[in-house]
C-alpha cells in the first residue's frame, strides 16, 4: 500500500486539475475554481513529496 498511495494522490491531482478546467469553462464561481485548484496542488505536492527518499525508508 505504501507505493500505491503516491500514485493515487497524483491521479487525484490530475482529476482535480481536469475539474478546474471544466469548472472554469462552465463559468463556475471563482471560489469553487480556486478551492478545487488548491486541492489539486495539495494532492500533487503530497504525492511528489511522498516519493522523495526519507529517513523512514
Amino acid at each position: 500500500m505504501g507505493s500505491l498511495l503516491p500514485i493515487l494522490l497524483l491521479v487525484l491531482a490530475g482529476v482535480l486539475a481536469g475539474g478546474v478546467l471544466s469548472l472554469h469553462r462552465q463559468g463556475a464561481p471563482r471560489g469553487a475554481v480556486v478551492v478545487t485548484a488548491l486541492l489539486a496542488v495539495l494532492a500533487a505536492v503530497a504525492g511528489g513529496l511522498w516519493l522523495l527518499p526519507g529517513e523512514g525508508s
